[in-house]
């Protein structure tokens, strides 16, 4: 299966190099992309370095979802592939196979639109981070239909931007990414795909490092973001149900462990899951708020612009 594999990057930092030299010693060739927003570090001539194309965007302009259509177009105008992988600057691959491992559930299953891995908590990820990560992406895989709704809810819908794959022909059938989401592109795109009759797979064999320690104010603004997103994409939650029952899930399965393991985190896990849920209830109304107050409370503060 011929493969293409895009980037988004913005100053990536220190581990970028890291995961140059990882995807170079992957067991699978590919066509490769950066789609840059104006990196002002060396994000640029390293990638290049690494035989990466590198499309070029105006970081005033970046949008989760239109930047990378963007990004995707260009790669399909340029090259024949079958199969795109999408990763964050921010992710480490587990080993060698990690991306065939991926993708390989598209040649076993003609059903399946789009596949995403398990993702394992950084070194120095706390606590917290570590059984987000556990819930969320479990070891076990699985096959997931619309269907499946009954059991999963929203979670049916559940993808990544930072590990996942799509069949090129399942993402242009469903219109590919939405032109204007403020974030969560990755779900808007699995709806899509299960509505329009595909598969999900879950692929817990496929691994990459990927995790984050955000505080209560990181978290209340990324919760900001997704309110918005499920207020302007309401299909979704009249489609799969809401976010918050397995939200709750999460927080009293969290809350449990942290207090066998330090009662003490169990604090700054309230305080964070309070801003989530406020960030979330606040971006939910934001239609109702001026857009200077929406630019204050989002995390991409560019979208209200």
């Amino acid at each position: 299966m011929n493969c293409g594999l895009i980037i988004p990057t913005l100053n990536a930092g220190k581990n970028f190099e890291t995961l140059l030299e990882q995807i170079a010693a992957q067991d699978l060739p590919l066509k490769k992309l950066i789609v840059d927003s104006e990196s002002t570090d060396d994000t640029v001539s390293l990638a290049k370095r690494f035989n990466f194309d590198v499309l070029p965007v105006q970081r005033k302009n970046f949008n989760h979802g239109a930047t990378r259509q963007l990004a995707l177009e260009y790669v399909l105008e340029k090259f024949s592939i079958s199969a795109i992988i999408f990763l964050t600057q921010d992710v480490l691959l587990y080993d060698e196979k990690t991306l065939s491992t991926l993708i390989k559930i598209f040649d076993a299953d003609s059903t399946v639109g789009l596949t995403y891995g398990r993702q394992l908590p950084h070194n120095g990820a706390t606590l917290e981070a570590k059984i987000l990560r556990q819930f969320n992406y479990p070891a076990e895989s699985q096959l997931r239909s619309l269907d499946d709704k009954k059991i999963y809810g929203i979670k049916t819908a559940l993808n990544s931007n930072s590990f996942s794959a799509y069949r090129v022909d399942a993402l242009k059938k469903v219109g590919g990414f939405p032109t204007n989401a403020i974030l969560s592109e990755d779900m808007y795109v699995a709806a899509k795909m299960l509505l329009d009759g595909w598969k999900i797979f879950y692929n817990a064999a496929a691994q990459v490092y990927h995790s984050h320690n955000y505080t209560a104010t990181q978290e209340f603004h990324r919760y900001f973001d997704i309110g918005v997103f499920h207020s302007r994409e309401r299909w979704i939650r009249d489609t799969f149900g809401s976010a918050e029952g397995a939200g709750k899930k999460f927080v009293l399965m969290k809350l449990k462990t942290l207090w066998q393991e330090n009662p003490l985190d169990c604090i700054g896990a309230i305080c964070r899951d309070g801003a989530k849920f406020f960030g979330y209830r606040l971006g939910r109304l934001e239609k109702f708020l001026p857009k200077s107050l929406c630019q204050i409370l989002a995390m991409h503060k560019n979208y209200f612009k």
